[in-house]
């Protein structure tokens, strides 16, 4: 590898989940839709859906033989042993938005910036269903 060239996820060591930026937008449409209620709350609102538009470009989850991996970029921010964990869930059924899953020490919460039919399917192939 040259000096110009940046490790990314490599795609042979597992899947890479397809970013989907549906849940910035639509967060980003409610805080349009609340100036008609205050200017603050839009701002906040609307502010809080561009991070995520951000993070939606950003992040990468990847599902490899023994691990979800979260990258940004060429870093792994996080990595998650599936033997480690004891449950998980996609919340709003048919319009999932928010992926929670417990570990053995600590429970997380992450927005649906990823597709969701792939996180279920990657979910069921690695992790014992909930």
């Amino acid at each position: 590898m040259t000096s110009s060239q940046t490790p990314q996820p490599d795609p042979d060591q597992g899947v890479i989940l397809a970013p989907r930026i549906w849940l910035p937008l639509a967060v980003i449409a409610l805080g349009v839709a609340a100036l008609l209620l205050t200017v603050w709350l839009a701002l906040v609102v609307s502010l809080f859906g561009l991070f995520l538009l951000i993070q939606s470009q950003i992040l990468r989850l990847q599902f490899t033989t023994d691990a979800l991996l979260v990258w940004r970029g060429a870093t792994v921010l996080r990595r998650f042993p599936y033997s480690e964990w004891l449950t998980w869930s996609l919340f709003w059924g048919p319009v999932p938005v928010l992926f929670y899953f417990r570990e053995q020490r600590s429970i997380h919460f992450l927005p649906v910036l990823f597709d969701a039919t792939s996180l279920r399917e990657e979910l069921n192939r690695h992790v014992s269903a909930p």
